[in-house]
């Protein structure tokens, strides 16, 4: 991990948290002035779960006047999300993601109880944080995950010698949405499952596996791009959603909201479509730990 100001990196540790989304969970770095620059193998050897702190990705908080990939952000909103997934590889958006982002800017004193704008790669995220429960717990997050794109053409996904065919839907990141009999037709989703036709996916995509529970209630496994299988995927909870509705028969764009209670492994999100097309999440986002990681480990991880 090196610094991008001009003279000898700093001596000192490095600040980190960690938080989950339904425990889709992260490394957070605070960076406000844009002065760490994480290479792939920093995000690879932070996110080991054995020999490192251990996590999905790692959120890096920078101000977006900081950062040349959301200066032009910077008016609208004051702080990006730079997110990595745990292989180190750059990613367009992660919702839990944005979730836990925004718990983090409330704890830092950054944010309050209401409205805020995140900047991300896939562009603005509008972001709700409820007010506490009278009980103290945390009020949930709700991200307005913007309009989902459904690309059409047929799509396939794969494991072992079975496969199912799949919708595409972007949602600011890719996904390939199947319905199957049950979540264990996913196998062990050791290794991604297999998309065809690869020219639908030129970046490689989410795939989320999906069962149905009742009306307007389904379940998921995902395995995610970059990171393998997730305990959750709010982006991936959203296509879900969209893919579920369009199956059902319900487009809110000629209709009413539309909302289905989506599970995953690690918890459980409400999704909304609205009539103008927006796609709206609500979790819980925890911080569980901060602290500092040793520098001397860092060099002698290199």
């Amino acid at each position: 991990m090196t610094d991008t100001h001009h003279g000898p990196a700093p001596l000192g540790p490095l600040a980190f948290l960690k938080g989950h989304g339904t425990e889709n969970d992260f490394v957070i770095v605070p960076d406000p002035d844009g002065r760490i620059e994480l290479s792939a193998a920093d995000v690879v050897r932070l996110c080991d779960r054995r020999a490192g702190i251990g996590g999905d990705g790692v959120l890096r908080v920078v101000r977006s006047a900081a950062h040349p990939e959301a200066a032009a952000m910077a008016a609208e909103a004051e702080w990006f999300m730079d997110y990595r997934n745990s292989d180190g590889s750059i990613a367009e958006m992660c919702g839990n993601g944005v979730r836990v982002f925004a718990r983090y800017l409330q704890r830092a004193g950054h944010a309050g109880p209401g409205d805020l704008a995140v900047a991300t790669r896939a562009g603005v995220r509008r972001v709700h944080i409820a007010k506490d429960a009278e009980d103290g717990a945390p009020g949930d997050i709700t991200v307005h995950m913007g309009r989902a794109a459904l690309p059409g053409g047929t799509v396939a996904v794969a494991v072992g010698d079975r496969s199912w065919p799949a919708v595409h839907v972007d949602m600011g990141n890719p996904h390939a949405v199947a319905f199957v009999a049950a979540l264990d037709d996913a196998g062990d989703l050791l290794r991604a499952p297999v998309v065809s036709p690869a020219s639908s996916y030129p970046r490689g995509t989410n795939v989320e596996f999906v069962v149905d529970r009742g009306p307007g209630h389904v379940a998921l496994r995902v395995h995610e791009r970059g990171s393998g299988e997730t305990r959750s995927c709010g982006t991936g909870a959203c296509a879900v959603m969209v893919a579920a509705a369009r199956r059902d028969g319900l487009d809110p764009a000629v209709a009413r909201p539309v909302t289905y209670t989506v599970d995953v492994p690690g918890g459980r999100l409400v999704i909304t479509e609205r009539p103008d097309g927006d796609v709206e999440m609500t979790g819980p986002a925890v911080i569980v730990a901060e602290g500092t990681v040793d520098r001397e480990w860092l060099e002698a991880a290199r």
